[in-house]
């Protein structure tokens, strides 16, 4: 695992808190268009991701790992399909470890 730039793990809420930094969340995909994606974050909120196109065929599910440019987008840097089925209140959960009691325990 690469430590030398870690990335936060965030929902839609937690997106605002790391504006400027690198942050990673998992998206259920609503929509594309050329140079961004628009999806449902693990916590029911609208995020915009720009960057280059994720390779196709998109599915519904997808990781991004980028920089949070405002309280609803992410420039993103790398994107990893994460199939059609996904529990997004699992994710969402660890989202909120990660960000509160035990934040010590991620990177």
């Amino acid at each position: 695992m690469d430590t030398s730039s870690p990335s936060a793990f965030v929902n839609g809420a937690l997106l605002r808190r790391y504006i400027g930094q690198k942050v990673r969340t998992v998206i259920q995909v609503i929509g594309s268009d050329t140079g961004s994606v628009v999806g449902k974050s693990t916590d029911d909120l609208q995020i915009v991701v720009r960057g280059p196109s994720p390779t196709p065929p998109l599915t519904t599910y997808l990781e991004v790992i980028g920089i949070a440019e405002s309280d609803n987008s992410i420039r993103a840097e790398t994107w990893t399909n994460f199939g059609n089925t996904f529990d997004p209140q699992n994710y969402n959960e660890l989202c909120k470890l990660a960000n509160g009691e035990f934040k010590h325990l991620f990177i």
